[in-house]
């Protein structure tokens, strides 16, 4: 590890060590986002969370120079008077708690905007009020649907980049309607967004929002009947994984068509060290971190899986590797979802001069050999015990 002394940001000053309050710090990104600040600065970690399981060799590894600045407490923020006075011991307060799943959306839509506002609510004010920098994580879901969805479908408009790149700064949020529930999670992130803009405007509050499209990578979600409920459904890539690793074909909702761009946790975390190491380039923005290179429709991405997990597993790839199915079937009732989400990179590039690295291929090979390797016996075992009538 660099010594502090040398440790400097982006305009060549130096970087002082700080105590990091991670609220969430157990799940995908807080586990990969906590490995690095251990590797890589002498920075210190409050990790609050419900499990610990994702940074359990964090805590109990044999470094001892990762172990004595990390210290986990179990805290659900619903309703823990702790928060507070972690918050006032911490420099910088970084919220990842929440609800991400989309398939809780429709079927648990008030635990759903429960977690994403109502429970993200004392964290802005404990931050506001004992003046905390926060980084708090939103979802690229803020934006919805593009403009161009509402365009005919032959309107050549559609192939300009107006009407479906996705600013910061300028592009609307448009939702579906009320009875689709799907929205619940997008409109309850927007919201505690705006509440933490207005906070910044009208007390001073020192804020950083992200909006995530699709970090993916090792520990993402869980991989259903193993490490996670058999009747969970988790996002797309665990949800894929699961079917790999099964042997059944993968599901498409409503045939894959929808668009999305995939980005590896590793590129992502390196942008969120620079929004943490350079509060004077980053409070007051939000950032778009993604990486517009890595398009696919679903379908293809299902196609792509297939085709690198027979390479990693040296299993032959199924003759039928898909299967459609409808939303509602899939999801239940009350599902909706946006086109196309691709992020614009200008003012992440600009005020932060990060820009991501790995391809979708290499990205996928990555995470489907750790994905094989830490899952394929245990997947082996459950199909191999006979059921029980």
């Amino acid at each position: 590890m660099a010594a502090a002394s040398a440790r400097v940001d982006l305009d060549g000053k130096p970087i002082k060590p700080m105590q990091i309050c991670m609220i969430g710090a157990g799940g995908f990104i807080g586990s990969h986002l906590c490995e690095k600040v251990l590797a890589e600065t002498p920075h210190k970690i409050l990790a609050l969370d419900v499990y610990n399981d994702k940074i359990k060799h964090l805590l109990e590894g044999d470094n001892a120079s990762f172990t004595e600045r990390i210290q986990f407490h179990r805290i659900n923020i619903k309703h823990d008077s702790r928060l507070e006075g972690l918050i006032k011991m911490s420099d910088l307060v970084i919220n990842l708690a929440a609800i991400c799943t989309p398939a809780d959306y429709n079927t648990r839509p008030l635990d759903t905007i429960y977690s994403n506002f109502i429970d993200a609510l004392p964290v802005v004010k404990y931050c506001s009020e004992n003046n905390k920098r926060l980084i708090h994580f939103s979802t690229c879901e803020v934006y919805g649907k593009t403009i161009g969805s509402f365009l005919p479908k032959d309107s050549p408009l559609r192939e300009d980049p107006a009407y479906y790149i996705l600013k910061e700064d300028e592009s609307p949020c448009i939702f579906g309607s009320i009875e689709k529930q799907r929205w619940s999670y997008a409109c309850a992130k927007q919201l505690i967004e705006r509440l933490i803009y207005a906070e910044g405007a009208e007390n001073g509050l020192e804020f950083t929002i992200v909006r995530p499209f699709n970090w993916i990578g090792p520990r993402m979600d869980f991989i259903p009947g193993i490490d996670g409920p058999s009747e969970g459904v988790p996002r797309v890539l665990a949800c894929f994984s699961n079917a790999l690793l099964r042997r059944e074909p993968l599901k498409l909702v409503d045939g894959g068509q929808s668009q999305r761009t995939f980005i590896y946790i590793k590129d992502a975390i390196e942008a969120v060290m620079l929004m943490i190491e350079n509060p004077a380039r980053a409070n007051g923005h939000i950032f778009n971190v993604g990486n517009p290179n890595n398009e696919v429709t679903v379908r293809q991405l299902a196609e792509m899986m297939s085709e690198i997990y027979a390479k990693v597993s040296g299993d032959a790839a199924l003759q039928s590797p898909t299967m459609d199915i409808s939303s509602k079937e899939f999801y239940g009732e009350g599902y909706d979802d946006s086109d196309k989400r691709i992020p614009d990179m200008t003012i992440i590039n600009r005020q932060l001069g990060w820009n991501p690295k790995t391809s979708l291929w290499d990205l996928l090979e990555s995470t489907l050999t750790y994905q094989h390797r830490t899952y394929a016996e245990a997947i082996k075992k459950v199909i191999a015990k006979p059921t029980v009538s």
